[in-house]
């Protein structure tokens, strides 16, 4: 009986435990990427320095071939409303029938109009121009946050986020989890490349979508947890009255 206490004791600390690490790697950041959206807000629109976005331009210049140029704009597709609307869906449509997740679902559904609006706000109201020499052809649109880092790491985001909630198989976890990340970096590395970004712009668009994910979330647990309980409160009134 002891053993079975002191086993039950032993994990309930070791979950304690995990949450916490979880909960302080998700506050971490979320501030990081405030800092850093402040720091950039400052240098850009308040200071009027592009020396960092500059020196990136000349940095990536170097590695320009046709073949480079080629890989990047398949990554940029990645992060363009080609791909993005249709893969949004599926990704709803699996959760909400093949998954039968509608909680799930409404996350995903509820996280991508969301931050697709804030896109287009941020946008309007920064009203950054693009870079004036893209390396192929002129992009329509504003420049600042960058909608490619944005929302690639808004979708790839939730896929992560399913993926650490529900694959048991760490190996198999860890492994998609980084080839996501990687992906995302490269949406955002291939807009700089492509001069069609300043690197400023796909800094911000990650920082905003990382904050904006972390924010709906948190609001979206809540009234989980909310609707949860009124679940239980009525079930609990209906099983009062049949005693």
């Amino acid at each position: 009986m002891r053993q079975k206490i002191k086993h039950g004791v032993k994990k309930l600390y070791l979950a304690i435990a995990v949450l916490s690490a979880e909960l302080f790697l998700v506050f971490a950041i979320f501030f990081i990427s405030l800092a850093f959206l402040v720091v950039i807000i400052r240098q850009i629109f308040f200071n009027k320095e592009n020396v960092f976005d500059d020196r990136v331009f000349g940095y990536l210049s170097r590695y320009v071939t046709p073949d480079n140029t080629a890989i990047m704009q398949a990554f940029s597709f990645f992060g363009s409303h080609l791909f993005l609307i249709p893969a949004c869906l599926v990704l709803v449509i699996f959760l909400f029938f093949k998954y039968k997740n509608k909680w799930y679902g409404i996350k995903a559904l509820t996280i991508t109009i969301s931050n697709l609006l804030l896109m287009f706000g941020l946008k309007f109201f920064f009203n950054r121009p693009r870079p004036l020499i893209p390396l192929l052809k002129e992009v329509p649109g504003l420049s600042f946050p960058s909608g490619h880092a944005f929302m690639s790491l808004t979708f790839f985001g939730l896929i992560i986020y399913f993926i650490h909630r529900k694959v048991a198989n760490k190996w198999l976890k860890w492994t998609a989890i980084v080839f996501l990340m990687l992906m995302i970096f490269l949406v955002g590395l291939s807009r700089v490349y492509l001069r069609v970004h300043y690197a400023s712009d796909v800094i911000a668009g990650f920082c905003f979508g990382i904050i904006s994910f972390i924010i709906l979330l948190s609001l979206l647990r809540q009234i989980e947890k909310f609707n949860a309980r009124k679940m239980r409160a009525e079930l609990d009134a209906i099983q009062t009255e049949f005693e």
